[in-house]
């Protein structure tokens, strides 16, 4: 990867759109400047006031806190000493164990081929990236409140929910997306056919709403069923596209939110809910979430231009043969501007994918997109440090790290 940087910086508003004039992050020419405040204080106030400022303001913010001192930079991220590092899969493994299999109990079928399709991705070989998260958060939540270990069973179950509803939506996208390969095999829809694999996929949605159903919980059910909402949203904002490059970078951010963020957010705030009844404690959960569903997303979209297809266990380029510009993209239209036309038509012109591959490896739009991830993990560390200390709010902040490094 282009750029791996171990601290990190920024902040975010409550929704993933206000931050559309994120395309001003390129820092501007040099010349005189004040001394820069303190990274938390100069952040902190992007976050506060980042819908009313106007674009050379935001660049000026971001700029500062870019090249704030090393020793500040680490004053702000170390959060995590050597001492207190705590591995995250270590520590939600316990919780974790038998997820799959529990999964699969859920989707009791009597047809061998549904079941068959159903338990294809549910094989044990994920990394289980957002039931861990999950996990993880109801026992920081449940520390925070009544200094409770355990995880309620409720609680546990939005992890396999999460898990059902992630997996039923990959298996859609593969169909829209018409992909061959997914996690380094064959989706299924190359295997058993478009209409089949939406049908498996219909069905491990419904299986999640039928466990979630049995949480017996009205609020819980109202903040798992937005997440379905915005993937559907989601993909519609995927489908289309700006003219103006302002709003198409909030439109990607958007998007981006709605895909991917959401799920973890909302199932970071169920949690919450769960096993505390403070609202404030609910929101840190939905924003540490938010957050880092959008770094993980952000650095995925620069792993399509920096990792080899083996590596990633799908085709690179992805993105661009779908048409899609993401972030590293739309950085690299800020350089080169004929790109523009390229965006609007989807890259559909014979050699348009191959042209713009080049730009955004001649561009800064890799190392722009990885810095804007970083600002999210800042933020999300920011929040979850809100909650009482304990291993496991360390290892949430130790994840924001890891999203950050991640190669895959």
């Amino acid at each position: 990867m282009a750029l791996r940087w171990w601290w990190r910086c920024g902040a975010s508003s409550r929704r993933a759109p206000p931050l559309g004039s994120l395309p001003c992050l390129r820092p501007p020419g040099p010349g005189p400047r004040t001394p820069p405040p303190t990274p938390s204080a100069a952040m902190c106030d992007f976050t506060q006031r980042s819908s009313t400022l106007s674009f050379p303001e935001i660049c000026n913010t971001l700029w500062r806190f870019h090249h704030t001192s090393t020793s500040h930079l680490c004053s702000c991220s170390k959060t995590v000493s050597d001492e207190k590092y705590q591995d995250p899969f270590q520590l939600g493994r316990k919780d974790l164990k038998n997820l799959y299999e529990d999964i699969k109990k859920e989707l009791l079928v009597s047809t061998a081929e549904l079941k068959e399709m159903c338990d294809y991705y549910f094989d044990g070989k994920g990394k289980a990236f957002r039931p861990m998260i999950v996990v993880l958060m109801a026992r920081a939540c449940n520390i925070h409140h009544n200094n409770s270990r355990e995880v309620q069973a409720s609680q546990r179950s939005v992890a396999i929910i999460a898990e059902m509803i992630h997996t039923a939506s990959l298996v859609h996208d593969d169909v829209i997306d018409d992909a061959n390969s997914r996690r380094g095999k064959m989706t299924v829809n190359r295997i058993w056919g478009e209409r089949k694999a939406v049908l498996a996929g219909d069905f491990i949605l419904s299986a999640a709403s039928v466990a979630l159903a049995r949480i017996g919980n009205t609020t819980i059910i109202s903040v798992l069923a937005q997440v379905i909402e915005d993937l559907v949203r989601g993909e519609f904002l995927q489908l289309g596209s700006k003219e103006n490059e302002n709003e198409r970078f909030a439109h990607y951010l958007e998007k981006t939110f709605k895909k991917t963020a959401s799920l973890i957010a909302n199932s970071c705030k169920a949690v919450s809910i769960l096993g505390c009844p403070d609202p404030k404690v609910h929101e840190i959960a939905y924003q540490y979430g938010k957050n880092v569903g959008i770094a993980f997303q952000l650095i995925d979209d620069v792993l399509d231009f920096t990792s080899c297809a083996d590596h990633l266990g799908k085709p690179a380029a992805a993105d661009l043969k779908l048409g899609l510009a993401t972030g590293p993209v739309l950085f690299a239209c800020r350089q080169f501007p004929e790109m523009n036309a390229m965006i609007m038509r989807r890259f559909s012109k014979p050699g348009d994918v191959e042209r713009a591959w080049k730009y955004v490896l001649q561009s800064d739009g890799v190392q722009q997109t990885t810095y804007l991830a970083q600002r999210y993990c800042h933020e999300a560390t920011r929040e979850i440090s809100k909650l009482r200390p304990s291993p496991e709010r360390e290892a949430l902040i130790q994840l924001t790290e890891m999203v950050l490094m991640r190669d895959k």
